[in-house]
């Protein structure tokens, strides 16, 4: 896969890029990491500067966090109190907790988007959320555009700071990837615990 992401850079440059990190925000097993370093690479052997592969970056972001936003905003609240409704029974979970996690998500929601955007694979996948919880879309807007161009002008820079050696920011950021998801998979477990442990008690 990577081939073929690298001779699509190599051929349509800026529109190439941003057109890849968007595919990338809405399918997230396509790694951005190998498209920011390796396009922060071709700065130094291409006639691409580094401003204009982040603006390129940041471009393709936004594009793939509003499609997703907007696919969350379409399945709201309702179809998850339907979901519920269905299989709540067996997945354990009500219409008030439905609200209750709809309510964390409005008072805390802006900032998640933020630090999320530093997160492999979560960073994408959280504009979901925000729209199924009908987040100010200014604000989502906002948070994502500071949050995506944080990530990208390091991950560019740090590719063109290294060369031809881009492939070691990889390399890297797949034991930064993997540190992360041990931990988030552990506070799903404390938390998945504690919701049990809550319900029995009820």
């Amino acid at each position: 896969m990577e081939n073929w992401l690298l001779d699509i850079m190599n051929d349509y440059g800026y529109v190439g890029i941003m057109l890849l990190i968007a595919v990338e925000n809405i399918f997230p097993p396509i790694p951005s990491e190998v498209i920011l370093t390796f396009g922060g690479f071709m700065t130094s052997t291409t006639n691409l500067t580094i401003v204009g592969v982040v603006i390129a970056s940041t471009a393709g972001s936004m594009i793939g966090a509003i499609v997703l936003y907007v696919l969350g905003l379409q399945f709201g609240v309702e179809r998850l109190e339907q979901v519920v409704n269905k299989w709540g029974h067996i997945l354990r979970v009500t219409k008030h907790d439905i609200h209750k996690a709809d309510a964390w998500f409005d008072k805390y929601g802006s900032w998640t988007v933020f630090f999320c955007r530093f997160v492999p694979l979560i960073r994408s996948l959280i504009s979901i959320p925000a729209g199924m919880s009908n987040m100010n879309f200014g604000v989502f807007l906002a948070f994502t555009f500071v949050g995506t161009l944080i990530w990208n002008i390091v991950l560019v820079n740090l590719g063109a700071s290294v060369g031809s050696n881009w492939e070691v920011i990889v390399e890297k950021m797949d034991i930064y990837s993997n540190f992360v998801y041990a931990i988030l998979i552990m506070v799903a477990m404390v938390f998945l615990f504690m919701f049990i442990k809550r319900r029995k008690l009820k």
